[in-house]
């Protein structure tokens, strides 16, 4: 009788959630290689078949129904984002496959595709709030100067005075043979095992990766699940109103 709350409530707490990831990448959209997420749910019984030990295909079901959505996964687009030219020494864009390596504090390392880099206090290469950017060999990049340029494999040269260039440190660009297994921390940034050298990658010194999320895209989404959202809302008030008639009514009769 009352199975339509069930339905409702599903309908809000879905679009809800679409909300929220949708949010999330309207906030991102300045920031350098981000890349957004999407939403996807699933009925609450399939959710529960794919954890238990049930093989529910044997046999006929007979009207099988289910009023509820469950939260299935949040994917990562890992699309390329496109490069833009910002000028500065020590941004560096990944065209390709593979992530930057950075280490913080705590010798944690996490992966990202940022690459607005600068210099910490002691001259290593670092990405600003996060820990200090790693080379192939897993070890901090030491430059000491701005004064640097990269070429397409992330090796990056000393410009000398004298006009001669210098190699003085290496960009370490790391892939995974599956990036779904990776997981985005508090921070923004990716961890995961399983990390080798890429091999398909070009490096642009004097670029930034953008965010691949589309604006106009995202404030589309924003607004017909918010529209569903405000609609599954007022259809609850409703059928709130209808079952309390139904209710009352009845017991009159009675």
């Amino acid at each position: 009788m009352f199975k339509g709350f069930y339905n409702l409530t599903s309908a809000m707490l879905t679009h809800q959630h679409n909300l929220n990831v949708i949010g999330n990448n309207m906030v991102n959209i300045s920031t350098a290689g981000y890349k957004q997420e999407r939403y996807t749910a699933s009925t609450f019984d399939d959710v529960m078949y794919s954890r238990v030990d049930v093989n529910h295909s044997s046999g006929t079901e007979i009207g099988r129904q289910s009023y509820i959505r469950a939260a299935s996964q949040i994917y990562t687009d890992y699309s390329q984002g496109i490069p833009e030219p910002t000028d500065l020494p020590l941004d560096f864009a990944i065209v390709g496959d593979g992530f930057f390596a950075v280490q913080d504090q705590e010798g944690e390392v996490a992966y990202t595709r940022m690459g607005n880099f600068s210099l910490d206090d002691r001259g290593y290469l670092c990405l600003p709030g996060f820990g200090q950017v790693l080379n192939p060999q897993g070890q901090p990049i030491y430059l000491g100067t701005d004064k640097i340029r990269g070429d397409g494999r992330g090796v990056i040269y000393y410009n000398q005075e004298d006009g001669e260039s210098v190699a003085i440190g290496q960009l370490g660009v790391y892939s995974f043979e599956d990036n779904e297994a990776l997981v985005r921390n508090d921070r923004g940034l990716f961890t995961g095992e399983g990390a080798q050298q890429s091999q398909d990658y070009e490096i642009w010194n004097k670029y930034l990766e953008r965010s691949n999320s589309d604006m106009v895209k995202q404030m589309t989404e924003m607004i017909t699940y918010q529209r569903a959202l405000q609609s599954a809302a007022q259809v609850s008030k409703m059928y709130d109103q209808l079952m309390a008639k139904a209710t009352g009514d009845v017991g009159r009769f009675a």
